[in-house]
């Protein structure tokens, strides 16, 4: 199984041999966040009259699948050896993906009055 690992500013993918436990597995290095937030905000300024919130995060969806298909590619040395991975990969970033989505679903439902009454004072003042 291919094990990703975040470290500095790059994912960097570790062979089958390289086995991580699962507490360094799921650590987010001290700029995670940031970047994260860098997204959303890049995300945020595609949204207008002409552009629905659905619309930019599709852009982002695709544009993440994209990076993350790249960020694999970096990690073999052919494509007959990544197309033998192609399962796993897909496994480890859906389950990835379905994990943060959870976690940050879970956080909107227990805090909505927050968070979208931010949303509509940010939306009144544009």
């Amino acid at each position: 199984m291919l094990v990703f690992g975040i470290k500095n500013v790059q994912y960097l993918i570790l062979q089958k041999e390289d086995k991580m436990s699962e507490k360094q597995n799921n650590q987010v290095d001290e700029k995670f966040y940031e970047r994260a937030d860098a997204h959303i905000a890049l995300a945020n300024g595609h949204i207008n009259a002409q552009t629905h919130p659905g619309l930019a995060s599709n852009s982002l969806m695709y544009a993440a699948s994209r990076f993350n298909a790249w960020v694999t590619a970096a990690g073999f040395k052919s494509g007959e050896e990544m197309k033998k991975e192609k399962e796993e990969v897909l496994k480890f970033f859906t389950e990835q993906y379905r994990l943060m989505l959870e976690e940050n679903f879970d956080n909107y439902a227990a805090n909505y009055d927050h968070f979208m009454g931010v949303s509509k004072e940010m939306a009144e003042k544009a």
